[in-house]
C-alpha cells in the first residue's frame, strides 16, 4: 500500500530538490493540459459510441455471426466468444459487458469463461484507442496502424483461444 504513493513522492522530491523543478506549478499547469486534451476528445467519444449503437442496433452483429460461425464452430471456439472478438476492437465497455454475459451464462470457470478473461487481457480496444488518441492530435492518416493493431488483436484472440483450449482443465 505504501509502495506508490512512496515512488510518487520520491520523484516529486527528487525533481525539486535536486532539479530545481517548481513541482505544484507543473503539476497544475499539466492539469491544465489534461482538461484541455479531454475536452478535445469529447467528439471522438461520441463518434465512436454512436458507431457501435449502429453497428449493434443495425444487425451488423448478428450478420457477421451467422457467416463467421459455421468456421468457428468447425473449428471448436465456442460460439459465446464470438460477439465479444466482435466488439473488443470497438469497445471496451460493450466487450466487459458481454465478458460478464458469458460470466452469468457458463460462469467465470468455464472455457467460455477463462477464453473471454484472456482476450479481454491480450487484445486491445483498437479503434478507440486510434479514433480518441490519435484524433485528438490529428492525426487523420492512420492506416497501417489500423492494420497493425488489428492484426496484433487477431494474434491475441488467436492465442487467447489456443492456449486456454490446452491449458490443463479445471487447474
Amino acid at each position: 500500500q505504501w509502495c506508490i504513493p512512496l515512488i510518487i513522492f520520491g520523484i516529486a522530491f527528487y525533481a525539486y530538490a535536486f532539479k530545481r523543478v517548481k513541482v505544484y506549478e507543473v503539476f497544475v499547469e499539466g492539469a491544465k493540459e489534461g482538461f484541455n486534451v479531454a475536452i478535445k476528445i469529447i467528439p471522438y467519444l461520441l463518434a465512436i459510441l454512436v458507431c457501435i449503437g449502429f453497428f449493434r442496433a443495425g444487425g451488423a452483429e448478428k450478420l457477421i455471426l451467422g457467416i463467421i460461425s459455421p468456421v468457428t464452430n468447425f473449428l471448436g471456439v465456442p460460439p459465446s466468444i464470438l460477439p465479444l472478438c466482435l466488439i473488443r476492437p470497438l469497445s471496451g465497455a460493450g466487450a466487459r459487458a458481454v465478458m460478464i454475459d458469458i460470466f452469468k451464462n457458463y460462469g467465470p470457470d468455464s472455457l467460455d469463461g477463462l477464453i473471454a478473461s484472456c482476450i479481454q487481457g491480450s487484445t486491445e480496444t483498437t479503434f478507440y484507442v486510434i479514433a480518441v488518441y490519435l484524433g485528438s492530435i490529428g492525426i487523420r492518416k492512420s492506416r497501417y496502424g489500423v492494420a497493425a493493431c488489428l492484426i496484433g488483436d487477431i494474434g491475441g484472440m488467436i492465442a487467447s483461444i489456443i492456449i486456454c483450449q490446452i491449458w490443463p482443465w479445471p487447474f
